[in-house]
């Protein structure tokens, strides 16, 4: 045996012996590892003369062209496309941003309507947020007209004294409350048509989103029935600023 041989050899056959071994042994590692090889791929194309090219690689005078790839039986494992060209691959960046947009809009609509469904689980609910919303607004707009019957009723003494100048020329400080009540009174006008204004979007805007519950409610998978524009939700407004502030004072009276 060739280890009985190694272990009663001289330090140098030793030697001698031991590599001869690494070799006989190293030999039949070596076909055992080439029988379970597996053969490579084989890539063929047609050149644009017209010349037939094989390769074991990719043949790059056929980059622009279609390249097959073939088993070591000549059978066609698959076939790589021509590379593309600059505009090619522009396009397809495009149209890849593209469908990533669509996706991500897609997931945001699901969460959105999810989330609309969650905060208003049913009509009642809904109802309520209605109910506060118009709520906070009525009562701007009653403070709103309190303040214009006000100014109404501060404007009519100064009216009847305007009369006693009929074809005259006004005092100054007359004047000057007659026109600072009617530009505070202008104001508050104003203001009342902006929150008759903001009354309407608000039931518009909780129509709208009522017609989409209802749907969400009775079964529709969210996200599928579209997008849903901001500038109709109910807190648009609020974001913007709210409509229901004070008007702009009128200038102190002077003694």
């Amino acid at each position: 045996m060739v280890y009985d041989r190694i272990a009663t050899a001289t330090p140098c056959c030793t030697r001698i012996l031991a590599a001869t071994a690494v070799l006989v042994f190293g030999a039949g590692a070596l076909n055992e590892a080439a029988a379970q090889a597996v053969p490579g791929h084989i890539y063929s194309c047609t050149d644009p003369s017209g010349k037939r090219l094989t390769s074991d690689r990719p043949i790059p005078e056929c980059n622009a062209r279609e390249q097959r790839v073939l088993n070591a039986d000549g059978s066609v494992k698959k076939v790589v496309p021509p590379a593309l060209t600059a505009e090619e691959l522009a396009e397809q960046e495009a149209s890849e941003r593209e469908r990533q947009i669509k996706r991500v809009a897609e997931l945001d609509a699901v969460r959105r309507d999810r989330n609309l469904r969650a905060r208003y689980p049913t009509e009642a609910s809904h109802k309520k947020a209605r109910q506060s919303a118009l709520e906070d607004l009525s009562r701007s707009m009653q403070a709103s007209q309190k303040r214009l019957d006000l100014l109404a009723a501060e404007r009519k003494p100064l009216l009847e004294e305007a009369e006693f100048y009929t074809g005259r020329q006004l005092p100054p400080q007359l004047k000057q409350q007659l026109e600072g009540n009617e530009t505070t009174a202008a104001a508050q006008r104003e203001l009342i048509q902006n929150q008759q204004a903001e009354i309407q979007r608000i039931n518009a805007a909780f129509d709208v989103e009522l017609t989409r519950l209802r749907a969400l409610w009775s079964g529709t998978p969210p996200g599928s029935l579209g997008p849903m524009d901001d500038s109709a939700l109910p807190g648009a407004a609020a974001a913007a600023g709210p409509a229901t502030g004070a008007a702009k004072p009128a200038p102190p009276k002077k003694p």
